[in-house]
This record gives structure tokens, sequence and C-alpha cells, in this order.
């Protein structure tokens, strides 16, 4: 049986039904719910609704639970990936997309349960399979966390 990523409805749009199939994370560890606003090798926007039932809010911190800043980079990354995959077209058998780079991060306000995170990637420079990129990371219109980093296309 072939996984191959529907076609969405609006262009820009991609549901978590093309999500899978595009990037190989899964519970507990995928952090995009939804991307929207995509223009092909330029920039997207992924979606994480936070709730209290994510796994690391039981140890992060119990009494006043928070999400890890490093989780708010992976989502970033996340959303950078599905931009490639969708951008080059890559066939996810025998493929993955892997984080090669973190540049300038800053962690700038807290994520609580409750939040929706908007992850606005730009891409920077893109080169064959490598592309760099620039994210940020916001709840409301309030910057939580923003960084540079790069991924790269490689056989599994």
């Amino acid at each position: 049986m072939s996984r191959k990523a529907p076609v969405s409805e609006a262009p820009s749009e991609i549901d978590i039904t093309e999500i899978l199939a595009r990037i190989p994370h899964r519970y507990p560890f995928l952090l995009v719910d939804r991307c929207e606003d995509y223009v092909p090798h330029t920039s997207i926007v992924g979606i994480k609704c936070v709730t209290v039932n994510e796994p690391f809010f039981q140890g992060h911190f119990p009494g006043y639970p928070v999400m890890p800043g490093v989780l708010i980079v992976e989502a970033l990354a996340q959303t950078g990936a599905v931009l490639m995959s969708k951008s080059l077209d890559v066939d996810v058998r025998g493929k993955a997309i892997f984080f090669m780079s973190l540049d300038n991060c800053r962690f700038r306000a807290p994520v609580r349960p409750g939040a929706v995170i908007r992850l606005v990637v730009e891409v920077l420079r893109a080169r064959s399979d490598i592309f760099k990129f620039k994210g940020r990371a916001l709840v409301g219109d309030k910057v939580c966390a923003e960084a540079e980093f790069a991924a790269m296309v490689v056989e599994t």
C-alpha cells in the first residue's frame, strides 16, 4: 500500500494527513498539527495546539506546566521539514530530512497549555537538498522563540 500525500483543497493548506505522509515523526514527537500559508521554496506557517495532555508536562514542571524550549525549536524544524518535503517533492521512502544546525536561538516567553503556537518559517537560502531557515514561534502576537536552522535531505 502506497502512502502518497493527498492534494489539499487549498494549495497553501497542509492538513495532518499530508504532514504524516511527508515527515516520519509520530506521537509523542510529532509537534505540528497543520500548516498554512505554504509558498514553495519560500515560507510556511505551522500550527501546534498545545494541550495539558502533552506527555512532557508531567515533568516540566509539576504545578506550573511549560513547554520545553527545545521542543518549540523542534516544532520549527518539523515545520521546515514539511516545507522542504513539499517544495522538493521528496519521496519519503528511503529518504529523510535531518536537522543540521541551529544558530541564534532565543527563548522569549514560556508556552503554556492552551496555547496555539504559530510556527513561522522562512527560507533564507536553498541549494539543492540543503535549506537554511529563519523561524519564529508566536503565541498571539508574542514571540516565544526564534532561531536560524538548517536541514538536509539524506538517503536512509
